[in-house]
């Protein structure tokens, strides 16, 4: 980094805590203190201020850390395009991807893709949908794998794979022994739900509403943040869920969890790879197009 004062900054910025950036950085809290005062003399203008028991960005260092943000973009791209014209592949893929993708194909994915570019540094986030959308546009990830309908105008979105979304029980359930249901007969039915702001709770939605039934007419036991928590609660309690065929693939063969048909109801969605809108590049970029074409079968 050409500035170490600005990356103090941008990790105090980031975390809104001197003392987490301390931590992080390696460094004392009264360095961390003695770099932002630099800055602020430099610029001539404060760059936190302190509200209660915690500090905020200023106007002055809101503008900063947007600068700061595309600095260190351009640092990562410098980086990776003089070792690709030496011949190698470097740099640091910062990627977010959704929870369930997470934990069933992007595990896969980057053990290929780090086979292929041992070179390239990867930083994986995860979270829902909607946080990994957020990383996104915060500059915190150059691109991220996600499930959903979510579509914001400042994001290009790319078809990357399909799925289907399959209702499941435990196999001691009451009707386990039940090939289908009818769509009325979910709302007799004691289910688990993922969390609001999960993609694939919003493509459930969308789907039971054009089977006409809303999800608030679901009888809701609990909501699980993930779908491994999900599927051991179904192992262990007399409900149902609606979850991705690629996160049960063990347990159908197990015998523990069967598919229940649903009539006139098909659930599916597609995953994207996600960046923000105009052109990709340093090793977010060599990401891109190595899953484009990774074959998942």
């Amino acid at each position: 980094m050409s500035d170490f004062r600005l990356e103090v900054f941008y990790t105090v910025a980031k975390r809104l805590s001197f003392t987490k950036a301390s931590a992080e950085l390696f460094i004392t809290q009264p360095a961390v203190t003695k770099h932002i005062h630099e800055l602020e003399d430099q610029y001539k203008a404060k760059l936190f201020e302190r509200k209660g028991n915690h500090i905020i960005l200023t106007d002055a260092g809101e503008l900063l850390l947007r600068h700061a943000e595309n600095v260190f973009e351009l640092y990562r791209n410098v980086e990776f395009d003089i070792n690709a014209l030496n011949k190698r592949k470097e740099g640091l893929l910062r990627l977010g991807t959704s929870t369930t993708i997470t934990q069933y194909m992007v595990a896969p994915l980057l053990a290929r893709f780090r086979n292929k570019f041992p070179d390239v540094r990867v930083s994986l986030i995860t979270g829902n949908t909607e946080q990994v959308e957020k990383a996104l546009l915060a500059k915190e990830i150059e691109t991220g794998i996600i499930e959903g309908y979510s579509k914001n105008p400042e994001i290009s979105y790319h078809e990357f794979l399909k799925d289907e979304i399959v209702l499941v029980c435990g196999s001691r359930h009451p009707l386990a022994n039940r090939n289908s249901l009818k769509a009325h007969d979910l709302k007799n039915i004691r289910f688990v739900l993922r969390e609001q702001g999960s993609g694939t709770r919003e493509v459930i939605e969308h789907a039971l509403k054009d089977a006409g039934i809303n999800i608030s007419e679901l009888p809701v036991e609990i909501h699980l943040g993930n779908t491994e928590s999900i599927k051991s609660y179904l192992l262990n309690a007399p409900c149902m869920a609606f979850l991705s065929v690629h996160a049960i693939v063990d347990e159908l063969k197990r015998g523990e969890l069967k598919i229940i048909d649903v009539e006139n109801l098909s659930i599916e969605r597609s995953f994207y790879l996600i960046s923000l809108q105009g052109k990709i590049t340093g090793p977010a970029d060599l990401f891109f197009h190595f899953a484009q074409h990774h074959n998942f079968k």
